[in-house]
């Protein structure tokens, strides 16, 4: 049976979602492919209407022509040129951009300028920001007056090698980021992923990885995150940028080739089954997934009591593992060891196929490893 036909390629795993823009679109990708979503924003985005910053920065242009607007990603654009309109800035704002050079990131952003009545005088042929900067740069920028569209996330050196050629920068601060208002969703997440009941983690911009990491050490629970992080939870980022307060505490993340939601949905179909436990037992094929299990490709949900003794017995197959070394490893349980007859029971019974774990007399249990059978990958 091809598994990823018959239930999607990310059935049984857990995926953490931090974004706050496009939240719902990148969560519905994950759930048509079978992923179950835990969805905490990192963050909160600041109102155009209600940011004093933009409004100011707005006004300065209009009333001090700049030499160089540079447009970098649509939504940003559209939503300046409307937060103008609602001030009743809006047709001032776009005549001052008719009168200079207007660079556009990237095809959308052109079309976001096109649609706004506008002409963009020159757009990089790969949608960088470095191309721009080499743009600007060769063109020469001394004393020249530059807007730069920001968009919440950083531009790391941009700003700065601007100034250093010799540029008066003006940002234009487009959709601010600030910590969430209920807090709770994060915290649980946070949880979720030291406990390790999240398989992937999913950053869509810099801001809110960097948040996370923050609320983090609020808490006091930095330690356990990053341990999480770089041992059994994938950090999953939408691209470089977005990677770099991960990469700054050691955090090594996956990307996507292009910068996009659904290559990253795509890449985490591949990575996560590819780091799923693949076990020849009893005669069956058993695939160990985050909260489900397929047996002979048939998916079949596990509590967490009995993932968590599977994985023990997982950790060394076909081995004797003691009841009083799987009472420690369920969670929460107190020192009877009656608890790991009852969760066992519990499993069997999940897996729909009993005699993939076997009792050994008096010492413990095992799984009925078939070692003939199996491949180095599943070893």
């Amino acid at each position: 049976m091809n598994v990823s036909h018959a239930h999607g390629p990310l059935s049984g795993f857990t995926v953490g979602v931090t974004a706050a823009r496009r939240a719902d679109e990148l969560g519905a990708l994950l759930q048509r492919r079978g992923a179950t979503v835990l969805h905490a924003p990192a963050l909160r985005i600041l109102p155009l209407s209600d940011d004093g910053e933009l409004l100011a920065a707005t006004e300065d242009l209009i009333a001090h022509a700049p030499d160089v607007v540079v447009a970098t990603t649509a939504i940003g654009f559209r939503g300046w040129v409307e937060a103008a309109d609602g001030w009743g800035c809006g047709e001032a704002l776009l005549a001052r951009l008719r009168g200079v050079e207007l660079l556009a990131r990237g095809p959308k952003v052109k079309g976001a300028v096109r649609a706004a009545g506008l002409t963009e005088h020159w757009s990089p042929s790969s949608e960088s920001m470095a191309e721009v900067l080499d743009h600007l740069l060769t063109e020469g920028v001394a004393g020249r007056r530059v807007a730069l569209q920001l968009h919440g996330e950083p531009l790391p050196g941009f700003v700065e090698a601007l100034r250093a050629g010799g540029a008066d920068v003006v940002l234009v601060p487009v959709y601010r980021w600030l910590p969430p208002a209920d807090l709770a969703p994060v915290d649980r997440l946070l949880d979720a992923v030291a406990a390790r009941s999240v398989d992937a983690l999913t950053f869509t911009s810099a801001p809110a990885a960097a948040s996370l990491l923050a609320r983090a050490e609020q808490r006091g629970s930095a330690a356990d995150l990053l341990a999480a992080l770089t041992g059994d939870v994938l950090a999953a980022c939408v691209g470089p940028v977005t990677a770099l307060p991960l990469r700054d505490r050691g955090v090594a993340t996956v990307q996507p080739e292009r910068f996009r939601l659904g290559p990253l949905v795509q890449l985490l179909c591949r990575e996560l089954p590819a780091r799923a436990p693949v076990l020849p037992l009893a005669g069956h094929r058993v695939e160990i997934r985050g909260h489900a299990v397929l047996v002979d490709g048939e998916l079949r949900p596990v509590p967490p009591a009995g993932m968590a003794l599977l994985r023990a017995l997982a950790r060394r197959p076909g081995w004797v593992v003691a009841r009083a070394e799987l009472l420690r490893a369920l969670p929460g349980a107190g020192r009877d060891e009656h608890a790991v007859e009852t969760a066992m029971a519990r499993l069997r019974t999940a897996l729909g196929t009993p005699k993939l774990i076997q009792t050994v007399v008096k010492r413990g249990y095992r799984l009925a490893f078939d070692p003939a059978a199996a491949t180095p990958s599943t070893g």
